[in-house]
């Protein structure tokens, strides 16, 4: 039992780190627009960047050494596009769902299609955390701080829309809670069921089907909706510190 308690707790802590960033709909902004537009493109920033400098290339860089360059080329292609068809189809169905006003719909779209992308990211990464843990500790805490630090800003992607669209702060941490627990189901779902089948090769497609989610719903649903807002400064400031953030938890981690 003390050999998976520390895995659990590390899975824990790290999915838990997403209501950090929730928390920022508690600050009352002077300019809300603004802040909607910054938060949306931070949001988007990490998005995109920890898809292109992480996921895509750790993952296709295992498939590569298994399956060999071109098979594991392909396989990327066709994961990535079943992701992006997995955005298409969410949208549809959550289209149905009529806010109070355009501006409210858009948002509550966004923040929900957030936290399902966000749920089905940090499932498999409470797997990977686990399972490194479990392996060796000092990997697993590594890991597990690497993807606290990009947790954080993935509450404020689900938090910020949900609030603003429904004027709920209990519903915005609500949908952030719900992003965060997926991680240490993870975790646990890795012990009890999973352990023994779970690859590095499955990770890294679970991960290539994630990275054509958040890609997807970063440029087709958060960046038009930020646009909107006509705060180029704050797009830009939201863009840059997004990008920054993924590379230096790269470049540490």
């Amino acid at each position: 039992m003390e050999n998976i308690v520390i895995p659990l707790i590390i899975s824990t802590i790290a999915g838990f780190s997403t209501l950090i960033g929730a928390l920022i709909i508690f600050k009352d902004f002077k300019d809300k627009d603004g802040f909607i537009c910054f938060a949306l493109s931070f949001s988007l920033s990490v998005m995109i960047s920890l898809s292109v400098f992480d996921l895509i290339p750790t993952s296709v860089k295992t498939l590569t050494t298994n399956y060999g360059f071109y098979q594991a080329l392909l396989l990327t292609i066709i994961v990535f596009y079943l992701g992006y068809l997995i955005i298409c189809k969410l949208n549809v169905k959550i289209n149905s769902i009529k806010g109070k006003g355009r501006e409210k719909e858009n948002l509550y779209r966004v923040g929900v299609l957030s936290m399902i992308t966000l749920m089905i990211h940090n499932f498999p990464e409470g797997i990977a955390t686990f399972m490194s843990a479990y392996n060796n500790t000092l990997n697993g805490i590594s890991l597990g701080i690497a993807i606290m630090l990009h947790n954080i800003p993935e509450g404020i992607s689900i938090s910020t829309p949900i609030y603003y669209a429904t004027g709920s702060k209990s519903r915005g941490i609500f949908y952030a809670f719900l992003a965060a627990i997926a991680e240490p189901l993870g975790a646990i779902m890795a012990y009890l069921i999973l352990k023994r089948f779970i690859t590095d090769n499955t990770i890294s497609i679970i991960l290539i089907f994630v990275a054509g989610i958040m890609i997807s719903l970063a440029i087709e649903e958060m960046l038009p909706l930020a646009n909107k807002y006509n705060k180029k400064t704050n797009n830009i400031i939201g863009l840059i510190l997004g990008l920054i953030l993924v590379l230096i938890n790269i470049l540490i981690f």
